[in-house]
């Protein structure tokens, strides 16, 4: 019975931990390459695709410290939606482990002081649920223009 419980408890912390949220599926990245690559050709961007689907650009690699999952960044950015919209700019001071999938692979690809452009697939940013508090729809691929300003 302790057994049973057990895996009980376990099965109903860990449903839903996933990528599919409550009554969605996520669209694969691979579903926005065209969305993705029209963009950068369209605004003559040189983009590198990761091997998770998203795209980035290295303008200034940096000089200083590596960021990792655990560090605290500091970073000024701009959001844009792909139909030049912008959604946010602002400066952030937060651990990069609370950011949005696409930040944790895109921002340890440059160093403190670096800056890079990143195009992040919907399922890496806030896939089919979307940001209401960022006005940020569901399944929305998202561009950012990031200076890394300090790690920690």
């Amino acid at each position: 019975m302790k057994n049973f419980l057990l895996s009980f408890v376990f099965i109903i912390l860990f449903t839903g931990c996933g990528k599919e949220e409550e009554g969605c599926t996520p669209v694969s990245p691979q579903a926005e390459e065209l969305k993705i690559t029209t963009y950068t050709n369209a605004n003559g961007i040189t983009a590198v695709k990761h091997s998770s689907g998203m795209y980035y650009q290295i303008i200034d690699p940096g000089t200083g410290v590596t960021p990792t999952i655990k560090s605290t960044v500091k970073a000024t950015y701009t959001g844009i939606f792909l139909d030049g919209t912008v959604f946010d700019s602002e400066t952030v001071d937060i651990s990069l482990s609370e950011m949005i999938e696409g930040w944790q692979i895109g921002i340890p690809l440059i160093k403190k002081g670096g800056r890079i452009k990143l195009i992040i697939p919907s399922a890496l940013a806030y896939g089919c649920n979307g940001n209401i508090h960022k006005e940020i729809g569901p399944d929305e691929v998202l561009f950012y223009d990031v200076n890394l300003l300090d790690v920690q």
